[in-house]
């Protein structure tokens, strides 16, 4: 969902939170493995629980607010074991909160919250006859004892997309309640008037980073940026390059986003918030095999408009699941992303994005993504297409405005090239599709 609000020129941020994110982990316990989700880093209301095992490893619940009845219970027999690390993801968005299985995209358990909040931390505790051991993607092994008391960490990542018209000093705090925080983040672009843009922490100068941006704003056309962080990594991103970022020694979770313009200036704004870069299905370098698969066959299978057949391959995440295909152009065949409700499949050629409505889709393979730069292909790689020139082209995918996009890996080219927003863009390190 975007939001679209206008600031006027005063130094006064306007709060909204951050609604969409997501969690991997894998734990290891008997029953009763409980998760949290707060804005700051303690109990409070708002609150979602999500109780995974429960009941004698019989059920999985999400609460809100610890009030029954639960809003939502779904059967689950024997989901956790004591004997294993089983995987997990959670994601929110806009209020929807989904659990699910690593490598599984459908969720087991879901609810539509009417009234969603920012989500800046997650706890986790085990109870019940259970201790529980855990691996957070991102994070260190943690281990919980049978005492229902959760431990409380930030989430590690999440994005936004802001698109904004002003003529300077567009200003972005991000914090972990509806208002101005210690520790909070702000970004100043286009401040100076209009000459350079910092990365500011708890309000207090010398600003941790600054670099020089002449010309970054403009009050005749929204200017898009990209905002990520994860794990304290700050990152502003334009037009697909790194403007301005600094890594924070001391992360802290972030729930909300405020905005403003100032120094004479006022702004219209759209922001988005997004799911962090990691599809829900397939976490990369967190489900991956340990030693490359050797390639196997795979079966394309003809489709047209939103047609997607059994079996499909997932492959890429932008708020919803996108699948591998390919499809003809220009004497090329050429691999590409599925987006089930656009009803084509997008490839990358000749420096643009095109859609076809007639294309394949890739199916009945188990397939695993290893990392690889700079035309380099891990053993295994599937041979999925090729140039008009007859050279031969793979299955590739990179991250980018938190989405995972699927493209093509040329190897002369020593880049992985995605299509989105109508362009075609070069990805020097990337994942490689490998099917066993």
């Amino acid at each position: 969902m975007t939001i679209e609000f206008t600031t006027e020129d005063k130094l006064e941020y306007q709060f909204n939170p951050v609604t969409s994110g997501a969690l991997h982990f894998k734990v290891k316990a008997a029953n009763d493995a409980h998760i949290a989700l707060t804005a700051g880093p303690a109990e409070g209301d708002p609150m979602y629980e999500i109780f995974i095992g429960g009941w004698g490893n019989s059920k999985t619940a999400i609460r809100r607010n610890r009030q029954k009845p639960d809003k939502a219970l779904a059967d689950t027999p024997d989901i956790l074991s004591d004997a294993e690390y089983r995987g997990f993801w959670i994601r929110w968005t806009g209020g929807s909160v989904a659990v699910g299985k690593e490598g599984e995209v459908t969720p087991f358990a879901t609810w539509d919250d009417p009234e969603p909040f920012g989500i800046g931390y997650y706890g986790i505790c085990t109870g019940w006859g259970a201790s529980g051991s855990w691996l957070i993607e991102g994070g260190a092994e943690i281990t919980t004892v049978d005492n229902l008391e959760y431990s409380y960490r930030p989430v590690p990542e999440g994005a936004l997309h802001i698109e904004v018209r002003a003529p300077s000093n567009a200003h972005i705090a991000l914090t972990s309640a509806n208002h101005e925080t210690e520790p909070m983040y702000e970004i100043l672009l286009g401040g100076w008037e209009n000459t350079a843009s910092v990365i500011r922490y708890n309000r207090q100068k010398p600003d941790k980073v600054r670099v020089d941006t002449p010309g970054l704003l403009t009050n005749s056309d929204y200017s898009r940026f990209f905002i990520e962080w994860k794990n304290g990594h700050l990152k502003v991103k334009k037009n697909g390059s790194v403007l301005i970022e600094w890594q924070d020694p001391s992360p802290f979770g972030i729930s909300h986003f405020g905005v403003r313009t100032a120094w004479g200036a006022q702004g219209h704004w759209r922001v988005k918030t997004l799911h962090p870069s990691a599809a829900p299905a397939s976490q990369p370098g967190w489900n991956l095999p340990t030693a490359p698969p050797s390639g196997g066959a795979a079966c394309w299978v003809d489709a047209r408009g939103s047609e997607i057949p059994a079996n499909a391959v997932p492959g890429g995440f932008d708020n919803e699941q996108l699948y591998v295909g390919r499809a003809n152009h220009e004497g090329a065949l050429i691999p590409g992303k599925i987006v089930p409700s656009h009803g084509v499949c997008y490839i990358a050629w000749g420096g643009q994005e095109h859609g076809k409505e007639e294309y394949q889709v890739l199916t009945g393979c188990e397939a695993a993504w290893l990392p690889s730069s700079g035309g380099q292909l891990p053993e295994g790689a599937l041979p999925s297409g090729e140039t008009e020139d007859g050279e031969p082209l793979f299955v590739g995918r990179a991250s980018h405005e938190g989405t995972l996009t699927v493209g093509k890996v040329q190897r002369s080219h020593n880049v992985c090239y995605i299509p989105y927003g109508g362009q075609e863009l070069a990805y020097p390190e990337y994942e490689v599709l490998v099917a066993k």
